[in-house]
């Protein structure tokens, strides 16, 4: 079943904004600060979010433009933002997003920067100007668009050719992302991944605080991206507008290949396979051996993963991901829903029976869970509302996890990730099984005899 009506998102919305899938992406670059142009809230709403899921203290600054800004325009706001985040963070890189007001008033943010640049004689500081009006689009396309952005600001040209490959990763966990690298290196390719958030966003402790931590990708190798000999995007659903590899390939000739999560049997396997014809390698021992116990651990529990109904939803890549996760283990997908309006979403899911409600918001979902009853939702944190109200267990994947701890350490990917995964989904539905057995047989047959 293909839903193709749009809805109004009005009630719990089944996405973020721009800004905040631009925010993620700009912490996976190197010694870079970000700055936002608009009001106050934007950034404290970005912050909370980023805080709870990684558990780690997010710093971003506004510039706090008020009604005068509004009406004269934000130019000094923006201006004595990028000064006081140069004085107190000192970084190397500065991504200003803007947000809906900024956007609404028809700010010239280049403009500005370049003036101020100019005028304060800025040489060893790159300020990136990046456009994501909260109303433009969903954090899914605000993440790539900024991913995209980035590398265009660094690659005005070509690079020299160079035997690096781009590695373009879509929202996971810094946990996955640390199990992506370890797979790219058991093919021994020199590669550039953007954007790492890997330590950025999942610091060791430290006895002292840094205003910005370690990592991320750096701006030294961005700047090789267009010279690249091939680039592997993680990402089936996102459109040509916002893809960087899309952009790499037809400004500079990169060749392109498509992959989604490397999550399950299919998912790894793409991966796997686009590595191995770039680099001539062929597929590590250890890797074929996880593959076998992952094998090994679906022929286990296939007999219980039966019974799995599931109502799967977040943001695209993820949820395909999931969807081909548990079309392997023969758990059903009710409900397969998004807030993007994600065009490719209808055609790529290999799925008949399933309500598909791509752009849709939590108030649809749920009356969709009521009508076609699911025992399973799959999903970030925003779905606990289905959860409480029809008592339905939560497995949260995506972003935002807001009432658990753990996220960013949480492993999906890879073989043995597929299979923690799958292990959880599996003795979540034996928890069903097991805990209302008794009192489902009970009313199957004793109540219907006439019992007392």
């Amino acid at each position: 079943m293909m839903n193709k009506k749009y809805v109004n998102l009005d009630t719990n919305p089944c996405k973020m904004c721009m800004p905040m899938g631009g925010s993620i992406a700009m912490k996976g670059i190197e010694n870079s600060m970000i700055l936002m142009h608009g009001s106050q809230g934007c950034s404290t709403y970005i912050r909370r979010h980023m805080a709870t899921h990684y558990n780690e203290p997010i710093d971003i600054a506004s510039t706090s433009l008020s009604e005068n800004g509004t009406v004269y325009g934000g130019k000094k706001n923006l201006e004595r933002g990028l000064s006081n985040v140069r004085r107190i963070y000192s970084p190397k890189v500065i991504g200003v997003l803007t947000t809906c007001l900024a956007e609404t008033i028809g700010e010239d943010i280049k403009g500005i920067i370049d003036e101020y640049k100019t005028k304060n004689n800025i040489e060893d500081i790159d300020i990136i100007p990046i456009n994501t009006p909260g109303y433009g689009a969903s954090h899914f396309e605000g993440y790539f668009h900024t991913v995209k952005t980035i590398i265009k600001y660094y690659n005005p040209q070509k690079a020299l050719q160079n035997e690096k490959i781009n590695i373009i990763i879509p929202q996971l966990s810094c946990e996955d992302i640390r199990a992506v690298k370890q797979i790219i290196d058991s093919f021994h390719i020199d590669y550039i991944l953007i954007p790492d958030i890997s330590e950025t966003l999942d610091s060791p402790y430290k006895n002292s605080y840094s205003k910005i931590p370690d990592g991320g990708t750096k701006a030294e190798d961005i700047k090789q991206m267009s010279g690249a000999r091939a680039t592997i995007e993680m990402s089936l659903m996102i459109e040509t507008l916002y893809s960087p590899g899309k952009y790499l390939e037809e400004e500079y000739g990169v060749p392109l290949y498509r992959c989604p999560i490397p999550i399950g049997l299919a998912g790894m396997e793409c991966f796997l396979n686009i590595l191995s014809k770039i680099s001539s390698m062929p597929v590590a021992k250890q890797l074929k051996k996880e593959r076998g116990r992952m094998i090994d651990a679906m022929i286990d529990s296939h007999k219980y993963n039966g019974e799995g109904k599931a109502a799967v939803f977040g943001d695209p890549e993820t949820v395909y991901a999931i969807t081909q996760l548990c079309l392997e283990n023969g758990i059903e997908p009710l409900i397969v829903a998004t807030g993007t309006k994600a065009a490719k979403f209808y055609g790529l899911l290999p799925i008949e029976n399933a309500m598909v409600l791509p752009d849709t918001d939590f108030e649809t979902i749920h009356e969709y869970v009521k009508k076609l009853k699911p025992n399973i939702l799959i999903g970030n944190s925003d779905g606990k509302i289905l959860k409480e109200k029809e008592n339905i267990p939560l497995i949260r994947i995506g972003f935002p996890v807001h009432d658990h701890i753990g996220a960013q350490r949480k492993l999906n990917t890879g073989y043995s990730g597929s299979l923690r995964l799958l292990d959880e989904i599996t003795n979540t539905l034996l928890d069903i099984k097991h805990d209302g057995y008794r009192e489902r047989l009970y009313n199957k047959f004793f109540l219907k005899q006439g019992g007392a």
